[in-house]
């Protein structure tokens, strides 16, 4: 069975706002089997539109994933922080598939070809 994630990006703006709600989500994240993957930290946006503070949460499931999301223990959290963040938020299905494998070598540049 696939994992679960919520990719999020945020940007807060009241900090005291965005700690009680940081202070109060981790008893849902537990309580549907949440771990941080990434929690903040450093990072470099190479391509699109940042934001300052990045997260990702993973779950044993999809369904345990939306589950956190819509109950009443997350969203008592995130009450806390209305009006503090400003957040882009995914809940999304993993990838439980085969995987890239090199199997022949990289095509070599051409000489004087534009590259990306």
């Amino acid at each position: 069975m696939a994992k679960g994630y919520w990719i999020v990006r945020v940007d807060v703006s009241d900090a005291e706002a965005y700690k009680a709600y940081a202070a109060a989500n981790g008893a849902a994240f537990a309580r549907f089997g949440g771990r941080f993957l990434v929690r903040g930290g450093a990072f470099e946006a190479v391509a699109g539109q940042a934001r300052a503070r990045n997260v990702i949460v993973e779950f044993p499931s999809y369904e345990d994933a939306l589950a956190c999301w819509n109950s009443d223990l997350y969203q008592s959290a995130r009450a806390l922080q209305k009006g503090g963040a400003e957040a882009d938020i995914l809940v999304i299905e993993g990838y439980d598939g085969p995987q890239p494998v090199v199997s022949e070598p990289s095509p070599t540049p051409t000489p004087g070809a534009a590259s990306e």
